[in-house]
């Protein structure tokens, strides 16, 4: 046990609800997975089982090597790869991957690496590191929009620009998550308010030009997006064939689950192993699998909350939130699109889905924390031993 504690530092109920998470992935994602095999035509499920197994031990192994490197340093990392993702995010739009022929321009596919790589999800990552820099950085100056809008505003409109046009969801949580750090950061109202407002005007605009003059932009995901919202928010009510399965999946658990493997509805619900995943585990595992899902995400709130009251610094806290929100962000997206809460919004239950670089992301982000944690690890001994010592000293 010593030995586990000196490679496993920081906060040990994080570390635990990491592995626990990472466990629980495996049966669903066995499951779920032959939709790939039978349907999709893709690989086979003892294949997809391993490769998921494969992205599940190279994540443990990215909190392993995050949690090492000094919290700090990340805010510096992120001022020298900010440009690099936006580059990355140009390169990834105009490659102009389709589907149905809509811009689906969301993965990369870089030269000798067997696997396409969604730069949109590292970008959000980065983007809040550095915001919460910049944050930390000017605690104590007067914030205006003209000595912000260089520094951060160009950045964050850069970069959800670059993302929204291809993957919409994506676009409009991270640039709400970024909203969301600023204003914990102090970040004035008005200017928040001006932010919300440039922003809503850009869409606005964007949106307009792709349905007036469709020519402009042969490839985007506009009535995709128009779509899911029409049916979503109209009288009538009429749900996405996803939406219908995930529910009819979600209404055979309930109770008296159908049981581990015996879904009857990973053939016939798309995504089922990755975006609906969560339809599938209330159908196998009932009302015991909502509240395992809920446990495990709301143990890392909790997590991110404790250690963010124990950091005696603005970086910290600030990083903590940064990371770790949109983590839980998007869990509870997934599962609110799962039971029609929502519009689908094509976003993955965060390491519960089926493998890939999102999940990455995701482990880096708690391993960030976790560096943090570590800040305030060594402080909490010498607090219980000096008390240990006012004690023995009073009975004296």
């Amino acid at each position: 046990m010593r030995r586990l504690k000196h490679y496993f530092k920081g906060d040990a109920t994080l570390w635990a609800s990491i592995f626990l998470i990472s466990l629980a992935s495996f049966l669903p994602v066995y499951s779920a997975s032959s939709n790939l095999q039978y349907v999709v035509g893709q690989g086979s499920v003892l294949g997809h089982f391993a490769k998921h197994a494969g992205f599940i031990i190279i994540g443990i192994g990215i909190v392993f090597i995050f949690q090492k490197i000094d919290y700090k340093y990340f805010g510096g990392f992120s001022k020298l790869l900010l440009p690099i993702v936006i580059f990355l995010l140009a390169l990834t739009l105009m490659q102009g991957n389709n589907i149905d022929g809509s811009n689906a321009s969301r993965w990369l596919k870089l030269p000798g690496v067997p696997f396409a790589f969604q730069t949109s999800v590292f970008a959000a990552l980065v983007l809040n590191i550095y915001i919460a820099r910049y944050l930390d950085r000017n605690k104590d100056k007067e914030i205006t929009f003209n000595n912000s809008f260089i520094p951060v505003l160009l950045p964050v409109f850069l970069v959800v620009g670059l993302i929204f046009p291809a993957n919409g969801s994506t676009g409009i949580m991270i640039f709400v998550m970024v909203l969301a750090l600023l204003f914990i950061g102090g970040y004035p109202i008005r200017i928040l308010l001006s932010i919300v407002g440039t922003g809503a005007i850009i869409v606005f605009v964007f949106v307009s030009l792709v349905l007036k003059y469709p020519d402009l932009f042969p490839s985007h995901r506009v009535h995709t997006w128009k779509s899911r919202i029409e049916n979503f928010t109209g009288d009538d009510k009429q749900e996405s064939y996803q939406v219908q399965q995930a529910k009819a999946a979600i209404v055979q658990g309930g109770i008296i689950p159908q049981g581990p493997g015996k879904s009857s509805f990973k053939q016939s619900l798309p995504q089922s192993s990755s975006d609906f995943i969560f339809a599938i585990i209330v159908e196998e595992y009932g009302y015991g699998g909502v509240f395992i899902c809920f446990f495990l995400y709301l143990l890392i709130l909790w997590r991110i909350i404790v250690i963010s009251t124990k950091v005696e610094n603005t970086f910290g806290p600030l990083l903590i939130a940064g990371v770790g929100l949109p983590v839980i962000f998007q869990a509870f997206s997934n599962m609110a699109v799962a039971v029609n809460l929502i519009p689908v919004t094509g976003q993955p239950l965060p390491i519960l889905s089926y493998g890939g670089t999102s999940m990455w992301v995701t482990y880096m982000a708690l391993g960030i924390i976790i560096s943090v944690s570590r800040e305030i690890q060594p402080k909490e001994p010498a607090l219980i031993n000096n008390n240990k010592e006012e004690m023995n000293y009073e009975i004296a």
